[in-house]
């Protein structure tokens, strides 16, 4: 379980969601995901896959769209760093339109048609402006589980701690992902990674040996995965696998 203890990236949001586990009812975030099914980010239509060695994209029935001819691919999704290109020509190249993918010592980004049609020039880049989200939740450690707090304030304005979730699992990870109030948590249980949310309610099942904590939540709505801890795919918060 080594592994699962090096420090943890605190992942925070805005708090909407009403936790005391003393309420009769369901929370306010136990609403919000009830009607998240109308904001969730849909699954794209070209997700990316390996095959042996190299990377191309599938449809959502996991038939081929773009061959495997790359070491590496990203979802298709913007380029901040040639949207606001000094190169007027290429900055249409950092539409949502085009993925970036990699091919021996070359950067392309590529259309969905699968062409190469702009090939990364240093000089074309610049620097993304990065917004900075003032943190709310945090995963902490008590007696090697792990829980979730926020920081708030009383009636008369004292800053107390309040207990989202408690201690109970071997490891948190909160998502960073589009729907601000309710994130998704990567937790491990019985040395088995899955999913929950804020209100603690299993959303991908603890089957797994493991689950990446990158940005394919927030960029497509997707758990990267992996049963054996060598061959990875795609599942969404219903655990549909593409």
């Amino acid at each position: 379980m080594n592994k699962y203890f090096f420090l943890l990236v605190m992942s925070v949001f805005h708090f909407v969601c009403s936790s005391a586990r003393g309420d009769v009812g369901r929370s306010d975030c136990e609403i919000l995901l009830q009607d998240s099914v109308k904001r969730k980010t849909k699954v794209p239509e070209f997700i990316p896959r390996k095959k042996g060695n190299l990377y191309g994209f599938v449809n959502q029935a996991g038939q081929f769209v773009i061959p495997p001819v790359y070491s590496n691919v990203s979802f298709f999704g913007e380029d901040c760093r040639l949207i606001a290109s000094p190169n007027e020509s290429v900055r249409q190249y950092g539409d949502s339109s085009y993925a970036t993918v990699s091919k021996g010592d070359k950067d392309y980004r590529i259309d969905k048609m699968g062409r190469e049609v702009y090939a990364y020039e240093s000089k074309d880049l610049v620097p993304c402006k990065l917004s900075y989200t003032p943190q709310t939740y945090t995963a902490f450690k008590r007696k090697n589980l792990y829980g979730i707090f926020k920081r708030g304030k009383d009636k008369i304005g004292k800053t107390n701690t309040i207990y989202i979730i408690e201690p109970t699992y071997e490891y948190l990870h909160i998502m960073e992902g589009n729907d601000v109030d309710c994130p998704m948590i990567v937790a491990v249980k019985n040395d088995k990674f899955g999913v929950i949310d804020i209100s603690g309610n299993v959303v991908v099942p603890f089957i797994y040996s493991e689950i990446k904590r990158n940005y394919s939540w927030k960029l497509a709505g997707l758990f990267e995965v992996s049963l054996n801890g060598k061959d990875y795919f795609y599942v969404d918060d219903k655990n549909k696998k593409y």
